[in-house]
């Protein structure tokens, strides 16, 4: 599935998650493969794994935390939601 902004992101139930200082570990434990998020892509996890938004609502909460064009946010959001989905680690479902 292709993610776009109506779309709501629940984490995987084999996906353990950290929050490290404000970076983020993943641990996949089917595969038993770690992955790590830097702090903005921390906030993006916590935002759309959080069930009580899409991926546009969390894009609007983004745009008052960080300095950032909000086409520039919804290109990374949408890559890394697809990236993650890809991976696993996150099941995506059309709202």
């Amino acid at each position: 599935m292709t993610s776009t902004l109506t779309t709501r992101a629940l984490p995987s139930p084999d996906v353990l998650f950290q929050n490290l200082g404000g970076e983020a570990v993943l641990l996949d434990l089917k595969t038993e493969t770690y992955f790590g998020l830097n702090p903005v892509g921390t906030r993006m996890w916590e935002l759309i794994t959080s069930g009580e938004c899409s991926l546009g609502e969390a894009i609007d909460t983004l745009l008052g935390e960080f300095d950032v064009e909000r086409e520039r946010l919804e290109a990374d959001l949408l890559r890394l939601a697809g990236e993650l989905a890809a991976a696993g680690l996150i099941e995506l479902q059309e709202a």
